[in-house]
């Protein structure tokens, strides 16, 4: 009988969730390219994957409280866990926006912030597959910054644009919130690259 419970499934969690942060971002940006059309699905689709994220973050954080050793510092399980449900309500926010607010057709700069939350939400998937099989994840880390870079400076410009340009004010303040929350989603996005960078430094 084991009297110091150890659990080991963590990493399985971390990887379950990020697989599911993959398949909402491919999905979101994927209703963006068909255009309108397609994102009434694509919200429904993303809800039930960030319920199923929430799920395994609930148990990710049922388990930290019942586990005495755990493969990592309890504060950074609990820091990944939280860190990723963000990323996916990020994304699961993004499409409720935008089918809520009628946003057809759909402009390109809002497409690609989708392809580089994609790329973001592939990158720290294949840094958790590295934590996972104790493999350098530096380089999965860097991608991560690298788009969060660049959807930063392509939200700032193209809401500079709107501003400039002029136009309906409710257009204007509807395409800035989409905008908005569509950056945020990286910023959530390297908040989990900074989390796992804080596990390597502390275990190296």
């Amino acid at each position: 009988m084991r009297l110091i419970p150890r659990e080991e499934k963590f990493f399985q969690y971390f990887l379950q969730q990020s697989q599911l942060i993959v398949e909402a971002s491919t999905t979101l940006r994927e209703a963006m390219e068909r255009g309108s059309g397609a994102l009434r699905e694509a919200e429904i689709a993303i809800s039930r994957l960030e319920q199923k994220c929430d799920d395994i973050a609930h148990e990710i954080f049922t388990r930290l409280n019942q586990t005495f050793i755990t493969p990592l510092d309890p504060e950074d399980i609990h820091s990944l866990g939280s860190h990723l449900d963000d990323v996916m309500d990020g994304i699961e926010e993004a499409a409720h926006k935008i089918v809520a607010y009628r946003i057809d057709p759909v402009p390109p700069p809002m497409i690609e912030l989708t392809k580089l939350i994609e790329g973001c939400a592939s990158s720290l998937h294949k840094a958790f597959e590295a934590l996972n099989g104790n493999a350098p994840m530096l380089d999965h880390l860097i991608e991560v910054n690298r788009f969060e870079g660049k959807a930063d400076h392509l939200t700032r410009a193209t809401v500079a644009e709107l501003f400039n340009n002029g136009g309906e004010p409710i257009v204007i303040f509807k395409l800035k919130e989409i905008y908005d929350c569509l950056e945020s989603t990286t910023d959530y996005c390297e908040d989990v690259a900074d989390a796992l960078q804080n596990v390597v430094v502390k275990n190296s």
